[in-house]
């Protein structure tokens, strides 16, 4: 199961935002608060994406000093964006499950491939033992790591939401 949440835990997603899309309930108040949540996850998954070498290293700068899945965070931060949007329990709950059941079967089989390519290495950086990297933000990363592609579909889904509201 795990594997295969891993594996479809981006189609899944998609295919959810459309049923969230047309359970939401959203009203402006609860919109822009949701907005603000969501952006502040996006901007911590743009960090993250931007100091990132994904399958190269294990990446201890940027937000990689502070927590071990920034980007997990972010994502989990414009859930929480969405469902306040969304202004519906239903809504909340569907996003709260798809978060707590994907992002915790990627968040496994990420720190097993991570333990098996990099072994003691990532072993280190887990523990808190490995020192941090001094790396600067690179947008060309970020772009490597195809973040503007959550960017657009966070403005889309609020967009989305925002045809909902209006008369």
């Amino acid at each position: 199961m795990r594997r295969w949440l891993t594996r479809f835990r981006v189609g899944l997603g998609f295919g959810l935002a459309a049923l969230v899309l047309w359970l939401a309930s959203p009203a402006w108040p609860t919109w822009a608060a949701g907005a603000s949540i969501a952006a502040c996850g996006e901007l911590l998954r743009v960090w993250a994406a931007g100091h990132l070498e994904k399958s190269r290293e294990v990446t201890s700068s940027g937000p990689y000093r502070y927590t071990r899945h920034p980007l997990y965070l972010g994502s989990t931060l414009i859930g929480i964006g969405l469902a306040v949007a969304s202004a519906d329990f239903v809504v909340a709950a569907i996003i709260g499950l798809y978060l707590g059941l994907t992002l915790s079967a990627a968040r496994r089989s990420e720190e097993a491939h991570l333990r098996d390519k990099f072994g003691d290495a990532y072993d280190a950086y887990a523990e808190r033992r490995a020192a941090p990297m001094d790396r600067r933000f690179s947008w060309a990363r970020a772009l490597r790591n195809r973040e503007h592609h959550a960017v657009a579909g966070l403005l889309a889904g609020f967009a989305l939401l925002a045809l909902k509201i209006a008369p």
